[in-house]
């Protein structure tokens, strides 16, 4: 049996690496190492790639909430005799609080079932494919453990239900009656560090968990509009956030496809530069900034000294800068979706929009930098000086074009960017010569910008110079502050991007685009707030909420006509744009002389039915 729908997955994540869990109480992703490590439950991406699921037997339906200010799930089944409820962590480490979350935490999986009215019949099925399924290991029970070993990775799963192991399977029985709790935790550990895995109290476990994620949440006080939508969404973010460098990762898989039976599946458990600014920002605006710092410290020491070659736009979680791309062939992919892809040949690629997110994020940051550290001070003047060269020559774009190098609008509004902050930052990073050869090359992109970006004929500024080929790419000119939202030019550009590329508030990002991108959208809500439109504004970012799913999760795009979620899950980047979004219309809120008052747009809770196997 195969996974069900990508928006049907919860969310799960230990400062390390993330979980998936889908309504029916199957766990169908986890790769216990760390974020782009080797996945043991697999089930995602091929129905034979492992999975354990804790569910009624028999037909059921189920709602399920994340617990307050918390990434706990916790799932209620409901059947014709009785109800049970499900609580899933990713431990965090026993005692840690605030920001020393995730930084240590054990590698242990805990679920616990509990009893809430009748009898109900509960079956587990826990299945480990070690390597993306390529490994079925030997189980072995002692003491009441059952034991995995399969190359590099070792788990052991105990619980206080009987199970009965098989040929690479643990399955057991048990009646949840109403007052009873089972209790299941499941640790990894490398084989031969000489370690043990950890199998710490499931209760312990949800209950330290709980009180970490809600320590770390009431540290970050938002006081701006849509006060439980940015909250949730800065849970995703701090939980994509690898704890031992601070990198946050695009999304918690790979392979998860742009559109059903396409081969465009990528990897995105890695760091991309081009988020940088972005993921920063609101970080800023959920009142994180601790998390900010440890941000640009992290790219900071990820970069090193830039020289001629090309800026790396993304980077392994710890730093890593070779990430080549290679094939699963032996997974069937999402859906019957090929190739699934381990690894991103996009690291190859120049791309000159990250020198604008870099000198963004370092002047949002600037009372932080001072006094400034000499390698940081290094590393603006050099993005500054490769801006100089880089905005002449065409790149792969935001959008990592595999086919051929373009002059993309948006990379070079990004290379203004860089210049224009270097400028700012004036001989903070530079001597007096500088910073006038970065104010006249800012001027040269700008005039080249304005003149073949524009296209009468389209009435808009294009994706590329010469293009007759919308994108939406170009709405960060205002987000950035190269153009007014109000000014004519790009107001016609707002107006014609809205009109031609999107459905039903859905944006994609060009013509032909399989689905909706979904920080596109929230991108327009920006520009229409920053515009004073604050009422078409809101609306807008409200039609948005409700396509999350009922755990207030997004995926990368959605598709128009279906409503149904692709890409990579949960995506930062889809969460970043909420985040900022909000922020704009808290700005203009205030600017037209209103006040921020805390609000949320109600979230439904989905239920399903069925019976599942």
């Amino acid at each position: 049996m195969d996974a069900g729908r990508i928006s049907e997955h919860a969310f799960l994540a230990d400062g390390r690496t993330a979980a998936l869990v889908d309504r029916a109480g199957a766990v169908n992703w986890w790769c216990p190492a760390r974020f782009d490590g080797p996945s043991v439950f697999g089930r995602l991406l091929d129905g034979a790639a492992g999975h354990w699921s804790i569910r009624p037997e028999g037909d059921f339906t189920s709602e399920r909430s994340y617990l307050d200010d918390t990434l706990v799930l916790r799932t209620v089944f409901t059947t014709r005799t009785g109800t049970v409820a499900v609580t899933d962590a990713l431990a965090l480490e026993a005692g840690a609080r605030g920001h020393e979350i995730g930084l240590r935490s054990p590698r242990v999986l805990a679920r616990v079932v509990e009893g809430l009215t009748g009898e109900v019949p509960v079956r587990v099925d826990y299945r480990p494919r070690f390597e993306y399924g390529r490994v079925r290991a030997y189980l072995t029970e002692t003491d009441g453990v059952i034991g995995a070993t399969a190359g590099a990775s070792r788990l052991e799963l105990r619980a206080n239900a009987p199970m009965t192991c098989g040929d690479g399977t643990a399955s057991g029985r048990f009646t949840a009656r109403a007052g009873t709790v089972h209790h299941f935790t499941l640790g990894y550990a490398p084989t031969y560090d000489g370690g043990e895995p950890a199998l710490p109290d499931a209760d312990q476990v949800v209950a330290d968990t709980v009180a970490g994620w809600r320590s770390w949440a009431g540290l970050h006080d938002y006081r701006g509009l849509y006060r439980d939508q940015v909250r949730r969404s800065a849970l995703v973010v701090q939980g994509m956030t690898y704890q031992p460098s601070g990198a946050v990762v695009a999304a918690a898989t790979t392979s998860l496809p742009e559109e059903l039976g396409g081969d465009r599946n990528y990897d995105y458990r890695y760091v991309w530069v081009r988020d940088f600014s972005l993921t920063l920002q609101a970080l800023w605006l959920a009142a994180c900034p601790d998390e900010a710092n440890r941000q640009f410290a992290w790219v900071a020491r990820a970069m090193g000294r830039i020289g001629d070659e090309p800026v790396p736009i993304m980077y392994g979680v710890e730093g890593e800068r070779d990430l080549t791309e290679h094939r699963l062939d032996h997974l069937a992919g999402y859906a019957d979706s090929r190739p699934v892809l381990v690894g991103n040949d996009a690291w190859r690629q120049r791309q000159t929009d990250v020198l604008g997110e870099i000198l963004d994020a370092a002047w949002l940051m600037r009372y932080y930098l001072d006094p400034m550290a000499p390698e940081v001070r290094q590393l603006l003047h050099a993005l500054a000086d490769q801006a100089v060269l880089d905005w002449r020559r065409p790149d792969a774009g935001m959008w990592e074009a595999r086919d051929a190098e373009r002059h993309y609008v948006s990379s070079k509004v990004q290379c203004w960017t860089a210049l224009d902050r270097a400028i700012r930052f004036g001989t903070r990073i530079g001597d007096a010569a500088d910073v006038a050869r970065w104010a006249a090359a800012r001027d040269e992109v700008r005039e080249a910008v304005l003149t073949r970006g524009w296209n009468d004929r389209v009435g808009a500024y294009t994706g590329a110079f010469d293009s007759d080929e919308l994108d939406a790419s170009v709405l960060i000119m205002p987000l950035v502050g190269f153009l007014p939202a109000d000014e004519p030019r790009m107001r016609a550009t707002m107006d014609i991007v809205e009109r031609r590329l999107s459905r039903d508030g859905l944006l994609r990002r060009w013509d032909g685009d399989p689905a909706s991108f979904v920080i596109c959208s929230f991108w327009l809500v920006g520009c229409l707030a920053d515009a004073g439109e604050l009422d078409r504004a809101r609306r807008l970012f409200e039609q948005l909420t409700t396509r999350a799913n009922d755990l207030g999760l997004y995926a990368e795009q959605i598709d128009e006509a279906t409503g149904e979620q692709l890409g990579n899950f949960p995506q930062a980047f889809s969460h970043i744009g909420l985040i900022n979004a909000a922020g704009r219309i808290t700005a203009a809120t205030e600017r037209a002389g209103g006040r921020a008052e805390r609000e949320a747009v109600p979230t439904g809770t989905a239920t399903t039915a069925g019976k599942r196997e």
